[in-house]
């Protein structure tokens, strides 16, 4: 040891590779020992530390063109910028976690595009034996109210979540779904439409559309994409939409119009 290591028993020593020891002398990091009497350049207690303390900053995640000004401040400098970097890191942390989360999401299809309280919905939908077609349906519903009208998707989960805590309500929601079987003109269609607008009224407050929205120029076609999806694939469905927001309307809720 006394007359100090080779760069590749340095670098083992350090926990680097002869390659890494190289950058460092090459961006000035570590200064070069002198060569000793036989041509090879000595590694002695003043490299090695200097390269503990690259390598140690380094390996915590400080960039390399600030460690050279870092080991070179005094401890008050030092220190502050110290404080600044983890506070960087911090910030990197939280942007990975997050870049993580959303990939997460992505290998679970629906929470891919929609919060977990959208995804819970869909998930009680199936508990409840609706069929996928209709979960499916209701699933890209969300999707689009999520997309189009963002100021009452909380107010349209909400009174999902509601629906599904009544059994009345449910057993509306089924009769709804197979009604898309049916002639656009069969009677029945006003009469459950009638019956839906009723169980929808004895929450009235639930239907309250934030204050504003109406006054935006798009509002209407906006909703009216979202509340009449996949109606082309069902005239009795659109026909049992439109006479239930006739019923809303009539009572005195300030449903969209095109």
């Amino acid at each position: 040891m006394a007359d100090g290591l080779t760069i590749g028993q340095a670098a083992a020593f350090v926990g680097v590779t002869i390659k890494t020891v190289r950058h460092y002398h090459r961006i000035g990091l570590v200064a070069e020992p002198e060569r000793d009497g036989s041509g090879y350049r000595r590694y002695r207690s003043g490299e090695l530390f200097r390269l503990v303390q690259v390598r140690t900053l380094a390996a915590a995640g400080v960039p390399l063109a600030e460690i050279g000004d870092l080991l070179d401040a005094d401890p008050k400098t030092f220190a502050a910028t110290l404080d600044d970097i983890h506070h960087q890191l911090t910030e990197r942390i939280e942007d990975l976690i997050a870049r993580r989360d959303r990939l997460h999401r992505l290998d679970h299809g629906d929470r891919a595009l929609l919060p977990d309280r959208a995804c819970a919905v869909l998930d009680r939908l199936a508990e409840l034996d609706f069929s996928p077609d209709y979960v499916a349906v209701q699933r890209e519903a969300l999707v689009l109210a999520r997309g189009l009208v963002p100021e009452i998707f909380d107010s349209f989960l909400t009174q999902l979540e509601h629906l599904l805590d009544d059994p009345e309500s449910v057993e509306l929601t089924r009769r709804g779904w197979d009604a898309r079987f049916w002639d656009p003109d069969d009677p029945r269609i006003e009469e459950l439409a009638s019956m839906l607008a009723d169980k929808l009224l004895t929450n009235r407050a639930l239907l309250a559309v934030p204050t504003g929205f109406q006054n935006q120029s798009d509002a209407a076609s906006r909703y009216g994409m979202v509340n009449h999806h996949g109606e082309d694939q069902a005239p009795s469905i659109a026909r049992l939409n439109t006479l239930v927001e006739a019923h809303l309307r009539a009572a005195g809720i300030a449903v969209p119009h095109q």
